[in-house]
This record gives structure tokens, C-alpha cells and sequence, in this order.
């Protein structure tokens, strides 16, 4: 079972593995359209009238759906999971290591948290059993849907989207029947405001992670048009459908805590809707934090680490965290994550669409299903640029600090690549017919 499901974690995703582009948009969706995005919506309109809460979103978002779609691209035509493209998209094989092992904590990490959240809101709907118990059960029924790979989690995204999104519908219908709704949209903000510079930075931060792992999910994807159908459907329908209804809630109920509102007017079906939203969401999570550790291992340790095992390893380390009650403490670290998470993304797209470096050895090699030669361990070209697209990000107080850090990596990485060059380029002609 555990080779079966392996979903090729290590090599290229043969055409054959490749799924129509509804059943990976429907999952795109999925992470768009989740119980974090309402919070997103309910916070910007807690802080900000409509309509600006309405710019803060197409500004984050469309910036934000540029670098989904470049880096969608990439991981359709390899047909390969992010970290191990990041070996011949900038990063070299230990830099790709890096970047598995920043995928595989953020993403594990966040795997915890929202069952904790999970655990603590059937706990309060259904009482019963402890919150570490409602936990344990949770865990085990995300990682044994992530163990079985894509195809199930395509089918759990089938079930529970519909789902969430009648939910959305009925709770906003329901509170809106109170008010009016050109006075929610006319109203000022309740709360704090919120500029629009603050606004936008907490739409496009929500999102990089995301951004970052799309090879994951578009290497299953056949064409660059889906890629690009699946980007703007999803992305911009989960944006908007999903962070608007929170904004407008926020008005109505004038509190940024919209999950009391939710529940209020849906009852139990809809708490219960929402609980598998937070599932539908966290079964990336810790399908991509499998797939980033996979690679980590095999180039660190020369082990080949099979996908489903990788995910029985995390979501049984998240599951006891998580029912520990401890992954609180872990936030900041989370956050931080966050912070040093979009230079790579600048990378990559610079590598792979302008330096080219490693293209002529990936095109030739796509050809036969195999991989390129490894290239070297390190980069040390990107190394900088992700340090100073970090820094940039942190430091720079104007802007938008996500997309401060992925353009500044991206230009220097591509001036660096286009005037002295990264590197000598591999020989030609030849593949790697070991993976």
C-alpha cells in the first residue's frame, strides 16, 4: 500500500497519472475556499468598509494569483512536487533540501493547529469525549485520506466544497434578512481600521503559502490552459465568494469573531460544515509537508522515504501535538515561516521561465519520463537572494511585504543570472534512470 500510493513522489508524474482539470481545480478550491478565508474576510471588514476591503482583495489576490500561476505552470510541465523541482529551479540538491524541510515544518505545523481547532469545535458542538480525544480521532482521519493520496482527496473535496459553500450561503442569507444590505456595504468599519497597505498584506500573506506549494497539486494537471482555468476560477471565486460573505457578516454581526454567527444560524449541519472545511484544508497540508519531507530525505539522507509513510510520520507527530494542546506556542515560529517563505517562489519562477540554467537538461529529459542529472548541492546565487528577498520583506516598510520579498528575489536572482550567470550548466544528453 505504501508503494501505491506513493503518487511519484520522487519522479516525474507520468501522463497516464494525469487528471482532468476540474478535479484539480475543484481541490484548488478547496484550500481557497476554507474557514480561514471567512476569518480573512471577517478581520478586513472588522477594519475596513467594503469597497476597500473589496480593492484589498483584488490587489493581494491578483498579485498573488501571477505567482500561482508561473509556478503552476513549472510543476505541470516537469510533473513534479515544488521541492524537487527547487533542484533545477535555482536551489541545487541541498538547497531543495531547505526548501522541503521549510514546506514540511510550515505545513506540518499548520496540519496541527487546525485539528487542534478541529478537536476544540466538535468538543464544543457534540461534548463528549476530551478535546485531545476529539484530536486523536481528527488526525487519524485526515492522515488516513492523505496516506490514500490524490484520487481520495480529490473525492473529500467533491463532498465537503459543495458543502461548505451551501453553508456560506445559507449563513449569510439568514443573518442578511436582518439588514440591509446597501447599509452593510455603505456602512463604515466597525472596529480598528485597517489601511489599505495592511489589508492587502494580509490577503497576499494568507495566500504565499499556497502560491509557493501549486506544483504539488498542477503536476497532475495536463495543459497550461488548465492551470491557468483552474488559477482564476478558484483563486478568484475563493477570494471573493468566500472573503466578501466574511466581510459582510462582519458588518452585520459588527465583530470580527463571525464563528459564533455561522453557528448561530446554521445550527449543528452548519458547525459540523465547518469543521469539514478545516479537513478539507488540512489534508494539504500535510499532503505537500509529506512530499516536501520526502525529498529532504532522499537528498540528505539518500533514503527513499516513501510518500505515505512520510505522512503517517507527520500526522501522527501533529495529531499528538495537537492533542497535547501545546501547538499554540508554535505560532510564532509558524508565522515567521511565513515571513522567509516568498523569496522561494521568486526564485524559482526567475530560474525557471528567465535564467533557464537547468532548462535545456529538463527539457530533454522530459522526453524519456526520467529527471536530469542532480545538479550541485548548493547555489549559492539564490542563497542570497532569498536572504535579501527576506530581508526586504521584513525590513522595507512600505508596500506589501510578501510581494516586496518575491520581487526582490526574483530581480536580483534574474540580473545575477542574465549579466555573470549562476553557473556552469550540466552536461547535455544525459538522465538520471535511478529515481
Amino acid at each position: 500500500m505504501l508503494t501505491v500510493h506513493d503518487d511519484y513522489s520522487l519522479r516525474r508524474l507520468p501522463d497516464s497519472a494525469r487528471c482532468s482539470w476540474v478535479s484539480v481545480a475543484v481541490q484548488r478550491f478547496g484550500q481557497v475556499s476554507s474557514f480561514h478565508q471567512f476569518l480573512l474576510g471577517a478581520v478586513l471588514g472588522f477594519g475596513m468598509t467594503f469597497w476597500d476591503a473589496v480593492l484589498a482583495i483584488t490587489l493581494g489576490s491578483v498579485m498573488l494569483e501571477i505567482v500561482t500561476v508561473l509556478m503552476g505552470v513549472a510543476g505541470m510541465r516537469e510533473g513534479v512536487s515544488t521541492s524537487v523541482l527547487a533542484r533545477w529551479a535555482g536551489f541545487g540538491g541541498r538547497g531543495s533540501a531547505l526548501v522541503g524541510l521549510l514546506v514540511t515544518l510550515s505545513l506540518a505545523g499548520w496540519f496541527g493547529v487546525q485539528n487542534d481547532v478541529f478537536a476544540h469545535g466538535l468538543h464544543a458542538l457534540m461534548g463528549g469525549p476530551p478535546v485531545w480525544l476529539w484530536a486523536v480521532i481528527g488526525g487519524i482521519v485526515v492522515t488516513s485520506i492523505v496516506v490514500a493520496g490524490f484520487h481520495l482527496m480529490a473525492w473529500t473535496a467533491y463532498l465537503t466544497v459543495p458543502a461548505f459553500l451551501l453553508l456560506a450561503g445559507y449563513a449569510i442569507s439568514q443573518e442578511l434578512r436582518r439588514h440591509d444590505l446597501g447599509e452593510l456595504v455603505s456602512m463604515a468599519p466597525p472596529g480598528p481600521a485597517l489601511s489599505l497597505a495592511q489589508g492587502t498584506t494580509l490577503v497576499a500573506g494568507a495566500f504565499i503559502m499556497g502560491a509557493v506549494m501549486t506544483p504539488d497539486m498542477t503536476r497532475f494537471n495536463r495543459r497550461v490552459g488548465d492551470v491557468v482555468k483552474q488559477t482564476l476560477i478558484s483563486v478568484t471565486l475563493g477570494e471573493y465568494l468566500i472573503g466578501l460573505t466574511g466581510v459582510v457578516l462582519a458588518h452585520a454581526a459588527r465583530s470580527a469573531d463571525i464563528v459564533a454567527v455561522i453557528t448561530s444560524t446554521s445550527g449543528v449541519l452548519g458547525t459540523l460544515v465547518l469543521i469539514t472545511a478545516i479537513m478539507k484544508i488540512n489534508d494539504w497540508n500535510l499532503y505537500s509537508a509529506s512530499l516536501g519531507l520526502v525529498n529532504t530525505v532522499d537528498v540528505l539522507a539518500g533514503r527513499k522515504l516513501s510518500r505515505p509513510a512520510a505522512t503517517l510520520a507527520l500526522g501522527a507527530l501533529g495529531t499528538l501535538l495537537s492533542a497535547l494542546g501545546i501547538l499554540d506556542h508554535f505560532t510564532t515560529f509558524l508565522t515567521w515561516i511565513g515571513v522567509i517563505t516568498p523569496p522561494v517562489a521568486g526564485i524559482m519562477i526567475a530560474e525557471y521561465f528567465v535564467v533557464r540554467t537547468w532548462r535545456t537538461a529538463l527539457d530533454e529529459s522530459r522526453a524519456t519520463g526520467e529527471l536530469p542529472p542532480d545538479p550541485p548541492n548548493w547555489v549559492p546565487a539564490s542563497l542570497l537572494c532569498w536572504a535579501v528577498g527576506a530581508a526586504v520583506g521584513v525590513l522595507v516598510p512600505f508596500g506589501i511585504p510578501t510581494i516586496n520579498s518575491v520581487v526582490t528575489a526574483f530581480a536580483l536572482y534574474a540580473v545575477i543570472g542574465r549579466t555573470v550567470g549562476i553557473m556552469r550548466p550540466p552536461p547535455r544528453s544525459r538522465v538520471d534512470t535511478h529515481r
